[in-house]
């Protein structure tokens, strides 16, 4: 599969909606852009589950290529495009580590011009931000820094995935956030992950959730119910740390 043969574009409605039913004017909709680190394991259709857990309405799409930055997204125009023709409350953008001082400014100047464009259609930026490769654990101040200084510069969202992993360690050092290439999630990465997205999308503590959610495809997520309520528990307490006031 080939960075330009991956593209995941995906509506769900909840809540008692049907994929052929006409949008939800009351649900959130949200569209979701990013790379690998946002389809692996399906975050969207995760934070969808724990949406359909609450009984709450929420539309997604996600526009997602491997290896694609925010600049990618930009000049290969679906994004734009999907904000221009639909209605969107958020646009979650996410690119790599962006730790390097140039790939920050990258992010900055990305994320500044997505704001725009969203805004012009009553759409609001949220970041969300990742984690480094596991060689370099080193940089994950680097990292929290990157999406939280783009995120303050469009007065947007911070979705602080990474912290929470940082916080999911204090609990359990031993638990294994990352994939087998140490970079990518693994399925309980991806859940903590899902948690700090929902739970910032929502306004919401992400706590007393499922710990086995099954997604559109018929993909079944399990963690250790133990493990679950540790990851929760992480999840709010990063969300508490860079709560953006509405």
């Amino acid at each position: 599969m080939t960075a330009r043969q991956f593209i995941l574009v995906t509506t769900l409605l909840l809540a008692g909606c049907s994929s052929a039913a006409p949008t939800d004017t009351a649900a959130l909709r949200v569209l979701f852009v990013g790379n690998s680190l946002t389809y692996t394991n399906d975050l969207p259709g995760m934070v969808a589950a724990f949406a359909e857990a609450r009984t709450i309405a929420f539309e997604y799409e996600t526009i997602a290529f491997p290896n694609f930055s925010l600049e990618d997204h930009w000049y290969q125009g679906d994004t734009r495009s999907a904000l221009s023709s639909e209605r969107w409350d958020f646009v979650v953008l996410q690119q790599g580590p962006s730790s390097l001082p140039e790939n920050q400014e990258l992010l900055r100047v990305w994320t500044e011009r997505f704001a725009e464009e969203g805004r012009l259609h009553s759409t609001e930026p949220a970041l969300y931000m990742v984690w480094p490769d596991a060689s370099r654990t080193s940089f994950f101040p680097a990292v929290i820094e990157a999406y939280s200084s783009a995120a303050s510069a469009v007065d947007g969202f911070l979705l602080p995935a990474g912290a929470a992993w940082l916080a999911a360690w204090e609990h359990n050092t031993n638990l294994n956030l990352y994939g087998p290439d140490d970079f990518h999630p693994s399925e309980m990465g991806s859940y903590l992950a899902a948690l700090v997205v929902f739970g910032g999308l929502f306004d919401v503590e992400p706590t007393g959730l499922p710990a086995t959610i099954s997604l559109s495809g018929g993909t079944i997520i399990q963690v250790p119910s133990s493990t679950a309520t540790v990851l929760q528990t992480a999840a709010t307490e990063a969300l508490a740390m860079y709560r953006v006031a509405r």
